[in-house]
């Protein structure tokens, strides 16, 4: 190899473990997909409409203290409740319900309770309510308390079948005609939605299973022994999200989500002491897909999946995880290079101090889980 080449391939190791450590330096919440969904019922008799947003009580509460400068605290529900109440107009500054392209103000009600499961956090419930404007056709809304996708749901009546469109915290609805039958979504689009879906819920939606892939990648740079843990993993995650979605399998996040931040702190650390691929490794992995499966599987879990297609939004959003997946790795070989991770210096510059920073940030991640 010239001395060019070297430098080159020197360069975009630097940089790739450089981007592993900012990543891993994130403090982002992972998973915040599962915790907010958002509903529309029209009464077309009555002309009135409710909304009702369903989110996580401790984040949200943490959230309106931030954009109003407090300090933040954990809260038992009535206290969450009484906060929230206190924010109506804060709350609303994010928050748009629009008729035919005008703005109107919902009367706001909320309110707090524990979870039905003890190891989950608190619930908050918001129903924005009011009439429907004279001679308006079209409703649009904008949701801006969440950072990652969310399902809204829309009724024309009680009796109605729902139709849901994902988006993404911040961004606003297509402009819905609410007297007139709710458009039937058909399998390619639903395919394509999911496909979406699964995608951003890697990139960029979930740090944590970045960190987990690129551990897995950082191993070894032989493709084979990169294959053999991206197959185990794929197909581990692949069984439990199927159970998941279809409740065979069903464990609470507040278990899920420390263990799975707790395998990436393993394959992390297994990778500064090991620089090949063991048998007992790919056992592992598979065991750990197992668990990152159960993670999808509850972010998707009630959130207005199709019943008709659910099969072909399972199958469409594991196509958007894998290919999500495939484009880390793909990145880092990029940065990284072929020629570069045989190098001797590739263990000792980009190896070992990308796991130390995964590793911290995902034992961080562990006692955070588990403490909240």
């Amino acid at each position: 190899m010239t001395s060019r080449s070297r430098r080159r391939c020197c360069g975009r190791a630097t940089l790739c473990a450089a981007l592993i450590a900012l990543a891993a330096a994130t403090t982002l919440r992972a998973h915040e997909i599962g915790t907010t969904r958002v509903s529309v019922l029209f009464a077309p008799d009555a002309r009135t409409y409710e909304i009702e947003i369903i989110t996580d009580a401790s984040a949200l509460a943490e959230k309106l203290d931030a954009a109003a400068g407090r300090a933040s605290s954990t809260a038992a529900p009535p206290r969450l409740e009484a906060l929230s109440s206190t924010f109506d107009e804060l709350f609303l500054r994010r928050v748009k319900v629009s008729f035919d392209g005008s703005k109107v103000r919902p009367e706001v009600v909320y309110s707090v309770a524990a979870s039905g499961d003890d190891l989950s956090g608190a619930i908050a419930t918001i129903r924005l309510r009011g009439a429907i404007p004279d001679n308006a056709r079209d409703l649009a809304w904008t949701y801006g308390w969440t950072f990652a996708s969310y399902p809204l749901t829309i009724r024309r009546s009680a009796a109605e079948a729902p139709v849901t469109e994902w988006l993404e915290g911040g961004a606003s609805s297509a402009p819905f005609t609410w007297a007139a039958p709710a458009p039937h979504l058909d399998r390619l689009g639903t395919a394509r939605r999911y496909l979406a879906l699964g995608f951003t819920h890697i990139l960029p939606g979930g740090l944590d299973h970045v960190l987990f892939v690129l551990g897995i990648y950082l191993l070894s740079g032989r493709v084979r022994a990169v294959l053999w843990q991206v197959s185990a993993f794929t197909l581990a995650h692949s069984i439990t999200l199927g159970l998941g979605l279809y409740g065979i399998v069903s464990v609470p996040p507040r278990i899920v989500e420390p263990l799975i931040a707790l395998s990436i702190a393993y394959v992390a650390i297994e990778n500064i002491f090991l620089s090949e691929l063991r048998p007992w490794r790919v056992a592992l992995v598979f065991a750990f897909g197992l668990l990152h499966g159960l993670g999808f599987a509850g972010a998707l879990q009630e959130l207005g999946l199709p019943r008709a297609e659910l099969a072909t939004a399972l199958v469409a959003f594991n196509a958007g995880v894998e290919a999500g997946q495939l484009a880390v790795i793909g990145a880092a070989f990029v940065l990284v290079g072929g020629a570069c991770a045989h190098q001797a210096w590739y263990r000792q510059r980009v190896v070992v101090p990308a796991s130390v920073a995964i590793a911290c940030t995902a034992i961080y991640w562990t006692i955070a889980r588990v403490t909240l």
